[in-house]
């Protein structure tokens, strides 16, 4: 419409390449670009750090989780993801990588997403009740041999534990990854590992779970690899 404002321009100047900008303008946004790369380097050092201490801190937990997963992907079982909010995407990334390794040189493994799931969800939510959701799926898909990953970045999600609780009667493998002090989850012993971000900021929380997602599934699948490769027998050339 011909006299609108453009409000993203007026705003945002910088972002097109044919801003007329001043010199007073000039140096407003030289300060601000200023202002944004010191923010983003402070960010990404406080990002860094977060996932140097999260690996030391569970280096033995990683090693000795990875093993058990594989050895529960290796009889057949599969993971199962949960978590609420953005602890639901960190679910659904879980699932798919999972499902559809970043690298060829990574089997297929199976798993699901609970909250993927929006019509189930939304059933037992409306039908249950919301601390129900992640716990009645368990009971209708999980097996002995699955394994339970729960995210939680407080650690207190009543749903995320109830799920664990169930998990861990029906035998499953318990690994969640949480934030500030793990909260009530890690206190509440239905857990075989719990890896801790321990920050009280959401988004770094969210960051150091994805690196320790990362390195514990490349530990899995370096784990199944080395186990099959211990299984095959050797080959002298004896046999006839």
């Amino acid at each position: 419409m011909s006299g609108e404002r453009d409000m993203l321009r007026e705003l945002y100047p910088f972002l097109y390449a044919d801003a007329r900008i001043g010199d007073g303008d000039a140096a407003a946004e030289r300060g601000l670009l200023n202002m944004v790369r010191s923010s983003t380097l402070a960010k990404c050092r406080e990002v860094e750090s977060l996932r140097v201490e999260m690996v030391t801190e569970h280096d033995e937990l990683l090693e000795l989780t990875a093993e058990r997963m594989a050895a529960r992907f290796a009889v057949g079982g599969k993971l199962i993801a949960f978590g609420n909010g953005g602890s639901a995407t960190d679910a659904d990334d879980a699932a798919a990588d999972c499902v559809t390794p970043p690298t060829a040189e990574w089997r297929a493994l199976p798993a699901v997403s609970l909250p993927a799931d929006s019509a189930t969800m939304s059933a037992i939510a409306n039908d249950v009740g919301l601390d129900h959701v992640f716990a009645r799926q368990i009971a209708a898909l999980a097996s002995p041999n699955d394994i339970a990953l729960g995210f939680s970045t407080s650690g207190n999600s009543r749903n995320v534990i109830a799920a664990f609780a169930e998990a861990r009667r029906r035998g499953l493998l318990t690994v969640a990854f949480s934030g500030y002090d793990g909260g009530e989850v890690a206190r509440l012993g239905v857990l075989d590992a719990c890896f801790v971000a321990r920050r009280e900021f959401v988004p770094r929380i969210q960051e150091g779970h994805a690196t320790c997602w990362h390195t514990l599934l490349e530990l899995v699948h370096d784990a199944l690899v080395s186990a099959s490769q211990t299984a095959q027998p050797a080959c002298d050339g004896s046999a006839v």
